[in-house]
């Protein structure tokens, strides 16, 4: 029989495997049921939470005061005057939420994973939480997943693996093998099972956060933390819906439908399982390929990097535009290349979902993007939700200085460099200005894909790819854009001059490759390291100045 008279019915709704262990119909899957009232119920419970009215839970306040007092005060009276404070109160924070627990541990997860959003310095420290964290006892996982699916795991199990592939901060996933092949055989499976009473325990912390954050305005030394209630709040939207894995489930089937929608192919979703998923239980497919990072494989697979690359970009893009709905969570671990050279994605806890309203204004930021309109691109941020819906936008523009000619950072000197971030920080912190969810996941995604050219393809012309999305998205959606923006496909023009500022190069250099661009980044970090070291020869120099003086007059 031809495979394709084998393919499973479902992948004409989603970018499923061919060879899949069931066969999905969503319109008769009984935890789908009312999924989205309780999409919804989960949302409006978080304004609920971070209410600052009441006292939360004392005793656990008192600790979280305790750990997180105690790496600011070990910073100021050990670092925080030396070319190593950044490093210093990142490790210390990072020490902390670790003794916090899985919470904290999955706060700092997230800074981990946000390149460009958050310090190096930071996002290096969090990134050893991302593995390091204890798994549960057997007996403790067997107690939820027989619970929840009303068995015992020797009944729903040919095999269950006592010891997990991996333990995350909310949850550690099983190899298991179930009894459910096409032909009836044993077929291997993932078991993704919550920590126990982890959803009562965020609840908890989420509160004593949103509490204490008032507190630390104008007090945490990092540009990117200046706002503790808006990052409190942005992190209770990101982690509520990962408590319950029924709306896990159903994000990969919405995924899986946006990309086969699309046309998309370079993609597979694991299929859930259609009958075994609770809120703290969630069996599917499992799925094996190349670690993203393994160069060496895949070019001994012989598979196109560039392609992969290419096709990461498209996709994850277009979902965003034109659907309202991408992967939220792109990293590493998250991914896999297949032997066929498609993308396996992983783990759907985090995903972007955007209202039409959003959409449309996101959509609006991109298309202003390519065409240097600044006030166009202020107008879209504030629709996403960053900026006060009555802000003068006029004056933004005036306040923060964009209203000139673009900035190299590479003819910045070091304080400089740090004086612009920091003023307009401040200037956007006046208007009120926070990090709409979404935005902060599409920003994260764009610094992981940033991250994946400088190892899959580190010679890719980025103008050239640039060029390549905006044909690419005239020829497939060029219609559908201009209805969506109010454009006229006519008279649009990428701005290519633009672009080229932002990267910090001239309107004449014709061609751009990652690993210049990396040199030119490593241009501005070394220039700031040079200045740090200056400035504690400086400090020395008057620290012995001093002692000198004092020992002449003694």
């Amino acid at each position: 029989m031809a495979a394709a008279e084998r393919s499973p019915v479902d992948l004409e709704i989603g970018s499923f495997s061919e060879d899949g262990p069931w066969v999905l119909d969503p319109d008769r899957i009984e935890w789908r049921r009312d999924l989205d009232r309780l999409r919804e119920r989960v949302r409006s419970d978080v304004p609920r939470r971070l209410e600052t009215g009441r006292l939360p839970p004392v005793a656990r306040t008192i600790t979280t005061v305790r750990q997180l007092g105690a790496a600011v005060a070990g910073w100021a009276l050990r670092e925080r005057h030396t070319p190593r404070s950044r490093d210093g109160i990142s490790r210390r924070m990072r020490r902390a939420c670790e003794a916090l627990g899985p919470t904290y541990i999955k706060l700092g997860q997230i800074i981990s994973s946000g390149e460009g959003l958050f310090p190096a310095e930071l996002v290096r420290e969090f990134k050893l939480c991302r593995d390091q964290v204890p798994a549960e006892s057997f007996d403790d996982i067997r107690t939820v997943v027989e619970a929840d699916l009303g068995s015992t795991i020797d009944e729903l199990f040919v095999e269950f693996d006592r010891v997990p592939l991996a333990a995350a901060s909310i949850a550690q996933v099983h190899r298991a093998v179930v009894r459910e092949g096409p032909d009836g055989g044993p077929v291997e499976v993932v078991v993704k099972v919550q920590r126990p009473g982890i959803a009562d325990k965020v609840h908890r912390d989420i509160e004593i956060l949103a509490w204490l954050a008032p507190f630390l305005i104008g007090r945490i030394p990092v540009a990117a933390l200046a706002n503790p209630p808006a990052l409190v709040e942005l992190f209770a939207q990101t982690v509520s819906e990962e408590l319950d894995f029924r709306l896990e489930a159903e994000n990969m089937i919405d995924v899986a439908r946006s990309f086969t929608e699309l046309g998309q192919t370079g993609y597979v979703v694991p299929r859930p399982h259609p009958v075994h998923v609770t809120e703290r239980v969630l069996v599917m497919e499992r799925l094996s390929g190349y670690l993203f990072d393994d160069v060496e494989g895949i070019d001994g697979a012989g598979i196109d990097t560039r392609q992969i690359i290419r096709t990461g970009m498209i996709g994850f893009m277009e979902g965003c535009m034109i659907h309202g709905i991408f992967h939220g969570d792109l990293h590493g671990g998250n991914l896999f290349v297949l032997p066929d050279g498609r993308t396996a994605l992983l783990d759907y806890g985090i995903v972007g979902r955007l209202d039409e309203v959003k959409r449309v204004a996101f959509l609006r930021l991109l298309v202003a993007g390519t065409t240097n309109d600044v006030r166009g691109q202020l107008a879209a941020i504030r629709d996403l939700g960053a900026l006060p819906a009555d802000t003068d936008l006029d004056q933004v523009v005036i306040d923060l200085g964009l209203d000139g000619p673009t900035i190299d950072p590479t003819q910045l000197t070091a304080d400089e460099l740090v004086d612009e971030l920091n003023r307009v920080v401040k200037a956007l912190l006046g208007y009120g200005a926070n990090m709409p969810k979404e935005l902060m996941l599409f920003a994260k995604n764009m610094m992981f894909i940033d991250a994946a050219i400088a190892t899959l393809a580190p010679d890719l012309d980025l103008f050239g790819e640039i060029a390549h999305l905006v044909a690419y998205f005239a020829m497939t959606h060029g219609p559908r854009i201009a209805s969506d923006v109010g454009i006229d496909p006519l008279t649009y023009e990428v701005d290519l001059a633009s672009v080229k500022g932002s990267f910090g190069v001239s309107d004449d250099v014709e061609s751009l490759t990652y690993r210049e661009l990396q040199a030119r980044r490593e241009l501005i970090r070394t220039r700031l390291q040079k200045h740090a070291k200056r400035q504690e020869r400086s400090r020395l120099d008057r620290v012995r100045s001093v002692a000198r003086s004092l020992r002449r007059s003694g």
